[in-house]
């Protein structure tokens, strides 16, 4: 497997971090800003209609109250009901309507310059006419066709209707009609119709105030789908009106976006409640969506330019690290080879600099002590083999030495006992002290390391006791109560007899009395298997008993004291056995000493639990 370096790893790392947080950072702005300015721009769609057809609607009541003020004159009502060719009446009602208009209408009039022209107009064909300049009092000749054609049109409820046409065929198609039929002054039926026309283009002036882009436009649809109003230049076709017709008709959705003449445009469109007209306001979805792009392009270019600039801060940051981390590993590899190799300190206060300076004070240090190693190696094997090899012999020597501490008193003074025996009388006792003392003789001066057991000891003991029992020519039984399954412990050779016999000699220096106990158990508890001897003698002294509590303490065992020239023995046969146990398992066993003044003592040898193997 290829191994990657750690300055390629540092960079994919930062690659990584950076690209995933532009990224990350880029598409959820772009995203919510989408949605945001989308769901702007449709609200401000839906405003600007709501707000432009609200002002339609009131532009067109307007005109309705003018239209009501015409419809509900009596004079005009006279009007519709003078004879076709009767001239007096028609001028006397014309200038009666024109009184009106100059009276009581010419200040309404004044303020509408989009008014194109005010018909009255009755079933005689006879009209007068308003044109926004001057009143025509004048006879128009208007056709029966003409006249029976708006009267199909308009409802006979006296309901006001918007028409998408003109009386003079020179305003076709540049005015909206407003209509309605008036009855005639004995309101039994309709006699006329009072029709106001105004401006298309000074209609969609209300439509300049809003700010619908610069290819957005607006454009009004009757309730067949037929276009009233269109905006200059732009020709759809009867095909794309009557598919957005359809959909106005049959979605429920009025915020859409489709094809309409080859462009992909957004509609908003509102039902006018006064009129029933559709309008419609379309703006081409590339001009809604720019300044989506423009977040777009921006987060792009914005995105890339950290994304270089990151990259090129992270080359220079993993370089500032790496190249000492090089230059550290080369002279590392160099110190390998035993080239002891200084980095220069560059100056550096930051830990790499620390490092560098740990490194070199390493160098020197380890050369300085090499070269003491090299001197000394050899000399120091040596030594190492010489103290192996006396330190082996003295514990050797020291082990064989602390065996043979055994008292000669009491073998000297056996062996007169036998000598005794052996002029006196001829009796078995001679041959058993004699084999007592043969096991007692060839047991203490094995040196070997045989493992020796608790029954072994017990044996030994028993041998001492069969040739004391005959010195003091009494019998004397000591109470053995370890349990069976303790007897093949492990144990010291030669530790348990010397106790006993410390007991004999010390124990009772009055002699043996019938009460005199010797008692010997075993137990384990705690990690450690401990053999307890106790008696009911005279004990020790608590002076003498601090004393050797000390010696077990310390070790004292090579130490001997001297008094008037002969050697004392206190203590010393129960330092050897303390001392051996110790050679044997180790510093933290050995003898425990217990004793009242009065009452007796308790030696307890104290041995590692469940010891397989009995090492030097």
């Amino acid at each position: 497997m290829r191994k990657r370096s750690l300055s390629a790893q540092i960079f994919s790392y930062f690659l990584i971090v950076i690209v995933l947080s532009v990224a990350s950072l880029g598409v959820v702005s772009y995203l919510q800003s989408s949605r945001a300015l989308d769901g702007q721009v449709e609200q401000y769609m839906e405003q600007m209609i709501e707000g432009a057809a609200y002002q339609t609607d009131i532009y067109l009541q307007t005109y309705e109250l003018l239209s009501n003020a015409f419809s509900s004159n009596s004079d005009v009502r006279a009007f519709f009901e003078i004879g076709a060719e009767d001239s007096y009446e028609y001028y006397y009602y014309s200038d009666q309507i024109r009184r009106f208009a100059l009276s009581s209408v010419q200040s309404i009039v004044t303020l509408y310059k989009q008014l194109n022209a005010i018909y009255v107009v009755g079933q005689q064909g006879r009209a007068f006419i308003y044109d926004n300049q001057n009143f025509l009092i004048q006879d128009t000749n208007m056709v029966s066709e003409k006249y029976n054609q708006l009267m199909s049109l308009i409802p006979s409820n006296g309901k006001i209707v918007l028409l998408d046409m003109s009386l003079r065929p020179e305003d076709q198609g540049t005015v909206v009609t407003m209509a309605r039929k008036v009855r005639g002054a004995a309101y039994d039926e309709f006699k006329g119709i009072v029709a106001i026309e105004f401006k298309l283009q000074e209609l969609a002036k209300i439509w300049d105030r809003v700010n619908i882009g610069k290819e957005g436009y607006f454009f009004i649809l009757d309730e067949s789908g037929n276009a009233i109003y269109l905006p200059p230049n732009v020709n759809p076709g009867k095909d794309a009106l009557k598919e957005l017709s359809n959909h106005l008709s049959t979605s429920e959705n009025k915020v859409f976006t489709s094809k309409f003449n080859g462009e992909n445009r957004m509609f908003v469109a509102r039902k006018s409640d006064y009129s029933k007209w559709q309008l419609v306001v379309s703006m081409p979805v590339e001009e809604l969506r720019k300044p989506i792009s423009t977040i777009r392009t921006t987060t792009i270019a914005v995105g890339l330019a950290t994304l270089i600039l990151a990259l090129y801060l992270a080359y220079r940051f993993g370089r500032s690290i790496l190249a000492p981390i090089r230059e550290l590993k080369d002279s590392m590899r160099e110190t390998e080879k035993g080239n002891w190799q200084h980095i220069e300190e560059i100056g550096r206060t930051d830990e790499i600099g620390g490092l560098i300076h740990s490194y070199n004070l390493m160098v020197t240090r380890l050369s300085q002590m090499i070269d003491k190693v090299y001197a000394a190696e050899l000399q120091q094997q040596k030594d190492a083999l010489q103290i192996q090899e006396a330190e082996l012999e003295r514990h050797r020597a020291e082990f064989q030495t602390l065996q043979m501490q055994i008292n000669p008193h009491f073998l000297y003074n056996t062996l007169e006992t036998i000598n005794c025996y052996a002029i006196v009388q001829d009796s078995h006792e001679i041959t058993e002290m004699v084999e007592a003392m043969a096991f007692m003789l060839r047991y203490s001066i094995q040196t070997n390391l045989e493992e020796i057991t608790v029954a072994n000891e017990l044996n030994h003991v028993r041998n001492y006791m069969i040739i004391l029992q005959h010195r003091i020519d009494r019998e004397f039984e000591i109470d053995v109560i370890i349990p069976p399954n303790l007897l093949l412990e492990k144990m010291v050779r030669l530790t348990l007899q010397p106790v006993v016999e410390n007991i004999f000699q010390h124990a009772f220096p009055n002699g043996i009395e019938p009460h005199h106990v010797i008692r010997i158990d075993a137990v384990k508890k705690n990690g450690l298997f401990q053999v307890i001897v106790e008696d009911n003698g005279a004990g020790i002294s608590l002076e003498r008993l601090q004393a050797l509590q000390e010696r077990l303490k310390l070790n004292r065992l090579s130490e001997e004291e001297f008094a008037n020239g002969n050697r004392r023995r206190g203590g010393i046969g129960l330092m050897n056995v303390h001392r051996r146990i110790q050679m044997v398992f180790g510093e933290q066993y050995g003898l425990q000493v217990e004793s009242v003044w009065g009452q007796g003592s308790r030696i307890i040898l104290n041995m590692p639990e469940q010891s397989n193997h009995i090492k030097l």
